[in-house]
């Protein structure tokens, strides 16, 4: 009988495996890996495939200090909505680049970062990571073009309510492309 080899690949193999059983480092090694795959910028939706939303009304939100939020405010707005949970490895991944975006836009496009998990375990996740964003809980359902079964899920609306991108996964939100899109929307009409 042959003697099994066991090469270095084999045993790479199999740590990380066992690694990935182990539910204390299963996230981590997750998230690292889906910051690699994160490293994609997203694309633009081109001009004669955009669906525009149908309605601005009837979608309410609150942020974690319980300020409601009607998304009727951000009707002729660049908007940048994100649906996240804070034990999704990919949108864990992305949050840095989100919040880089944040930084430098805040004061030109709606951020809307909408998790339906508990108030308490979001404020948590924002101060653990020195998040500068605001979260917010969706109290009723999105409007109909921004609804998913998958997170994170990123959508990019121009003023005039198209929407520009439509990203499902883990993306580079802090990309030039990115950057150069938000600059042109928001110094459209």
């Amino acid at each position: 009988m042959k003697k099994p080899k066991f090469s270095a690949s084999n045993i790479i193999f199999l740590i990380v495996i066992a690694l990935l059983i182990i539910p204390q480092t299963r996230q981590p090694i997750q998230v690292f890996l889906q910051k690699g795959l994160a490293m994609i910028s997203p694309s633009e939706i081109s001009a004669d495939k955009r669906e525009t939303l149908k309605t601005y009304e009837n979608w309410n939100l609150v942020d974690s200090k319980g300020n409601p939020f009607d998304f009727k405010q951000a009707e002729g707005k660049v908007v940048f909505i994100n649906f996240w949970a804070t034990w999704c490895p990919p949108c864990i991944a992305e949050m840095p680049s989100i919040n880089e975006l944040y930084a430098d836009y805040k004061d030109d496009v709606i951020f809307l970062l909408v998790s339906n998990e508990k108030a308490e375990t979001i404020k948590g996740f924002r101060s653990k990571n020195n998040y500068n964003f605001e979260f917010y809980q969706s109290i009723n359902n999105a409007p109909t073009q921004l609804q998913s079964n998958s997170i994170p899920q990123t959508y990019l609306i121009d003023k005039k309510g198209s929407i520009v991108m439509n990203k499902s996964g883990a993306a580079n939100w802090n990309s030039d492309s990115v950057r150069k899109l938000l600059d042109d929307l928001v110094a459209s009409e």
